[in-house]
């Protein structure tokens, strides 16, 4: 049995919970166990602090893990990147109060800045050669500069709130995140073999993020124009209907161009047009 280590809480739990659950392998999920076994799948989760996620990938106590790219940086766990799932997405940026006149990364030396993330915070500045006292806290750190405790922050920004409820300003973004599914370098040819059923149900959740599937009519006289503005995988499904003059288009399209593709569609004469959502695509 395959055991993936998964965040006990927070955005990155429904995330990666989402993501079994659409990839078909039931978790029943429970805050007061720690490992529970997937029904139909030989997979079991361990329920872990995420900081902790990257280190027991690391020694074998899970084989895998899902985990923000910002803790598995941090923590320097020597575990594989398998994957980049492209969800829980945020940045480590450093924030300033607000009415301070910001001219570059120069402010920044002989400053204090609080963080929960000194690893990425050292070796940035230690790049760009400024030299700061990097104080290390848990927790809220966006009060710091509020309470006199730092003149400046280092810290996760989602959508920027957190700082503005907190009369701070974003000035300099150091790292983008997103979750890492990480992997055991010593894992066993069993359980990659697991491991790879796994990802394929992954693989098939992510093609189709975005994606709807397009039914039409479609008048012959106007099919090979038609079909040139179809961006589909491939060729479109063309199926007879009854009047000999029309046909029925079937094709997938991708939600960016969706609306514009519509329209041309609907300027050639394509009449009936079907939308629907699409689970998995298998390529």
């Amino acid at each position: 049995m395959l055991r993936i280590a998964v965040q006990s809480k927070g955005r990155l739990y429904e995330d990666t919970m989402q993501l079994l659950s659409e990839a078909d392998i039931k978790v029943t999920a429970s805050k007061r166990t720690l490992l529970v076994s997937a029904q139909n799948f030989p997979l079991e989760v361990l329920y872990l602090r995420d900081d902790d996620i990257p280190q027991s990938v690391a020694t074998g106590v899970a084989d895998i893990g899902v985990v923000g790219e910002n803790e598995y940086q941090e923590r320097g766990a020597e575990a594989d990147i398998i994957s980049r799932l492209g969800f829980s997405r945020c940045r480590l940026s450093l924030a300033i109060p607000k009415d301070i006149d910001y001219q570059g990364l120069e402010w920044f030396n002989g400053k204090t800045i609080a963080t929960s993330y000194p690893v990425i915070l050292n070796r940035f500045l230690d790049e760009h050669h400024i030299h700061a006292d990097v104080h290390v806290i848990t927790g809220s750190v966006e009060i710091s500069p509020g309470i006199g405790l730092a003149d400046a922050i280092f810290d996760i920004v989602s959508s920027g709130s957190t700082l503005v409820s907190n009369n701070l300003r974003e000035v300099e973004v150091v790292m983008q995140s997103e979750a890492l599914l990480i992997g055991h370098p010593g894992m066993s040819q069993e359980k990659r073999d697991i491991l790879n059923q796994m990802l394929f149900r992954f693989e098939a959740v992510k093609q189709a993020e975005d994606k709807k599937y397009v039914r039409m009519n479609a008048p012959k006289a106007k099919l090979d124009e038609i079909i040139n503005v179809l961006p589909g995988l491939k060729s479109p499904t063309i199926i007879p209907l009854a009047d000999e003059e029309w046909c029925s288009v079937h094709t997938v399209l991708d939600q960016k161009r969706f609306w514009e593709i519509i329209g041309q569609l609907k300027d050639l004469g394509a009449q009936g047009i079907l939308v629907t959502p699409i689970e998995k695509m298998i390529l």
